[in-house]
């Protein structure tokens, strides 16, 4: 998850098609935003999904880093596993992520620790979900942590309302 061993990586394995990658290469791919483990809200009606604040119970929220990253599948059923086959098509993946950048053909921006050689580069970027995101286990209902789009701003929301209730 984003370390690199010596030896284990070739040369500029960043440049190669995802399908040329070994699983060190694979895992060093992920810059250690964190915006993959936040949940999600989909509305029922459109089948839109609205990012949240709200991170994974395994999330370090100081390291955004997985606490218990081999066990994860066991202990989050529905954690979603990052491989070649859907790195670019899940929609939710931000812009910025590696995987989806590689599956499309496209770079690593600059700020990613492979280019810059920092892993700190991604927290200076505004990347990172570092100190702007809370645990699911004191969160609340999902619904109240909605980051709602730019384009949604100054829009009335009844507060008795959740658009995502289905009954």
């Amino acid at each position: 998850m984003g370390e690199l061993s010596a030896g284990d990586a070739r040369d500029r394995f960043w440049e190669r098609p995802l399908e040329s990658l070994n699983k060190t290469e694979w895992e060093a791919l992920c810059d250690g935003c964190g915006q993959c483990c936040l949940h999600k809200v989909e509305d029922a009606d459109t089948g839109e999904i609205y990012h949240t604040n709200v991170a994974c119970k395994l999330l370090d929220l100081k390291t955004a880093r997985c606490s218990d990253y081999p066990n994860r599948k066991r202990i989050v059923p529905d954690c979603t596993r990052l491989t070649i086959r859907n790195a670019g098509s899940l929609e939710w993946l931000p812009d910025t992520c590696a995987y989806r950048l590689r599956a499309d053909g496209e770079p690593l921006p600059g700020w990613h620790y492979l280019i810059s050689g920092y892993h700190e580069a991604v927290k200076r970027a505004g990347v990172s979900v570092v100190g702007r995101v809370v645990s699911e286990t004191v969160a609340g209902p999902l619904e109240q942590h909605i980051i709602w789009p730019a384009d949604m701003e100054g829009w009335e929301i009844e507060a008795e309302s959740n658009p995502w209730d289905v009954t």
